[in-house]
């Protein structure tokens, strides 16, 4: 039997070396077949464009694909004709049909104090956010005309449905609570996102569903998380909420996310960005894509055991009290690790070998 085939996109800023680390724990727990390509800025110098045919063909003919990070102040513009990063990591979804962004938010035990939340309010927090990813506002008409920009917001009946599904079958499989996001009191599409999900919620009895204005959601999230079960919304809502879950973690850089299609390669990656005045200080959390190789794992590969693996690796690792600065730093001006004996800050790679000491042990 081959080596599973998995195409590495490092992207910019410090995706090359969360993904170099990312790599060191697969190669820990399996064996793989990598083959590494540009996107984003990075394609951006070598070709001129954030995305090529080449790198989307092998994409497609992987079995899975680790991407660490795109986009930087070095190609920010605001020239509409002008390359962008982001559109590289957006043609890929399109181009990969993934339309399911899968972002786990659980609060490790040993990180509840670096959250900016009270212990109190995040403990029992196990929430997943499917945000639909190929649809809305950010795939709609845009453009400028003189003093006048607009940006269309268009889905339909279908998108919502099969987004929907993927929502229901999470619930069914956690708790069975699925909650559905959206702003029908002031958006027709969001109107047809509630009818759509309320029809649908007749094949699936066994969940228990609610509707929640994306405004209300954004409160309930730092202020009763632990209420929340499966968050189903649209392409925007999901951005800016699953951000925001994930700083109950502590930081975005422990949150990882799976992207995916029906029955095609996968994206896994980092929901942080890609930090470019990290780079080269060897200080970048690297969980959030190790974290993302799990997924990778269990999602895209089918190597369930693998995946615990990596995961119950990096709880330990946690558990022994490492800590990179991004954890160790929150909510204060000095590092909280003085009143917490046990607790040391490390770098990227001192974080990775305690990951891959829990793994070998």
């Amino acid at each position: 039997m081959s080596a599973p085939r998995i195409v590495i996109l490092p992207g910019d800023g410090i995706g090359p070396e969360i993904v170099a680390a990312a790599r060191r724990v697969l190669d820990a727990v399996g064996q793989f077949s990598y083959s590494e390509h540009p996107l984003g800025g990075a394609s951006i110098d070598a070709h001129g464009r954030a995305l090529t045919d080449e790198v989307l063909r092998a994409c497609r003919e992987a079995d899975a694909v680790l991407l660490g990070a795109v986009g930087g102040p070095r190609w920010d513009t605001t020239d509409p004709d002008a390359p962008r990063p982001e559109q590289g990591l957006l043609g890929l979804r399109k181009g990969l049909g993934l339309y399911a962004n899968l972002r786990p938010v659980r609060p490790s035990a040993s990180l509840l104090g670096a959250s900016p939340l009270r212990e109190e309010r995040i403990a029992g927090t196990d929430l997943l956010v499917v945000r639909e990813l190929t649809g809305g506002i950010y795939f709609g008409d845009s453009g400028r005309d003189g003093d006048r920009a607009h940006d269309d917001c268009v889905y339909t009946v279908a998108e919502i449905e099969r987004i929907a599904r993927v929502g229901f079958e999470a619930a069914r499989g956690r708790r069975r609570r699925l909650t559905s996001v959206d702003k029908a009191n002031v958006l027709e599409t969001s109107r047809l996102w509630r009818e759509t999900v309320i029809r649908l919620a007749a094949d699936y009895p066994d969940v228990e569903l609610e509707h929640m204005l994306a405004d209300n959601a954004a409160m309930q999230l730092v202020s009763e998380p632990a209420r929340f079960d499966v968050i189903v919304t649209d392409n925007m809502f999901g951005d800016i909420l699953s951000d925001e879950s994930a700083m109950l973690t502590g930081s975005l850089g422990m949150l990882p996310s799976a992207s995916l299609g029906d029955g095609g390669p996968g994206v896994f990656e980092p929901v942080h960005g890609s930090a470019p005045d990290l780079v080269g200080a060897g200080t970048a959390n690297p969980l959030a894509t190790i974290l993302s190789a799990a997924l990778m794992l269990r999602h895209g590969l089918d190597m369930p055991a693998a995946a615990a693996r990596v995961e119950d690796a990096v709880e330990a690792a946690l558990a022994r009290g490492v800590r990179t600065p991004d954890l160790a730093w929150v909510g204060s001006e000095t590092p909280p690790m003085s009143d917490l004996p046990g607790e040391v800050e490390v770098g990227t790679e001192e974080m990775t070998a305690a990951v891959l000491d829990n793994l070998e042990g």
